[in-house]
């Protein structure tokens, strides 16, 4: 799938490809501007006609504890230490949130061009296929009647047409919660960005129960701004084997990014098959009629 990641591609690839410094704050898009107002934004004045050069020394001695700023020299000062923690946690924060961003529109694409395959869907003008998935993608589905369920698949076309099948000839939409605790997206240490989503499944006007998907995305290295799925593993849990009076909660996904992370470093991606089962937040079954 196509998607508007290009802030944080570009933002990676800079860092990558930048040897030092001075080298990324010399490029053309860090505008003398900018760095004269994170100076100043730091507490270290600069003359309004500074040229561009005087300030990235400035950063330089700042960044290596060298220059104390104007509120440290007034009694306050911290320790280098402390604001090279700061930063970190700032650049952590920011890569967060573009990953969560990219999480979130991979999923509002993903849903609506599955949902799009149903027979009374709106379809669209995007095809469902293999093409979408890298070609040794996998797939674990887990489903609870009155005794579990488990299917494996293995490869680009056997995946998307499971997928495929759920929708167009088992009538299922999926309405993924995207709000509030429904979306948890984290990055692997080599590049694999982990999308968690909860929601509800229905059929016709029928609530069947809450589903739990996590994707494992990889990007192209050949096209711009394109993922592929490498991993998917879906579970989805019905309300007719719950208790009386049991109401479903809406759908959540309770572990935070960081268990997603040291999950799949250094592991197995199906191996996130426990995580799911640990999480749901009621146990029921899926109606297959």
């Amino acid at each position: 799938c196509n998607l508007a990641s290009k802030k944080m591609e570009a933002i990676h690839a800079i860092l990558v490809y930048s040897q030092n410094v001075e080298e990324l704050l010399k490029r053309r898009k860090v505008y003398r501007e900018i760095i004269f107002k994170y100076l100043a934004a730091q507490g270290i004045p600069m003359p309004p006609s500074s040229e561009k050069h005087l300030l990235i020394d400035r950063v330089k001695q700042y960044w290596s504890g060298q220059l104390t700023t104007h509120t440290s020299e007034s009694g306050d000062r911290k320790p280098h230490t402390q604001v090279i923690l700061v930063q970190k946690t700032q650049r952590e924060k920011s890569l967060q949130d573009d990953i969560h961003d990219l999480g979130e529109e991979f999923c509002q694409w993903f849903f609506a061009l599955l949902n799009s395959q149903h027979p009374l869907g709106v379809k669209s003008e995007e095809r469902w296929g293999p093409e979408h998935f890298w070609e040794d993608a996998k797939m674990k589905f887990c489903y609870d009647t009155l005794e579990k369920n488990t299917e494996e698949y293995v490869g680009s076309e056997m995946v998307s047409l499971r997928l495929l099948s759920l929708v167009k000839e088992e009538y299922l939409l999926f309405n993924p919660n995207l709000r509030a605790n429904g979306l948890k997206c984290a990055m692997s240490r080599h590049g694999l960005v982990l999308v968690a989503v909860a929601g509800t499944v229905h059929r016709d006007n029928t609530c069947l129960g809450i589903f739990e998907q996590i994707f494992g995305l990889i990007n192209c290295p050949i096209r711009e701004n394109t993922w592929k799925i490498k991993v998917v593993n879906l579970k989805i849990v019905g309300q007719n084997a719950l208790e009386p009076g049991v109401q479903i909660e809406k759908p959540s996904i309770k572990y935070e990014p960081n268990q997603l992370q040291e999950l799949y470093d250094g592991k197995e991606l199906t191996n996130i098959q426990h995580l799911l089962e640990v999480s749901l937040l009621t146990m029921g079954s899926y109606n297959n009629k």
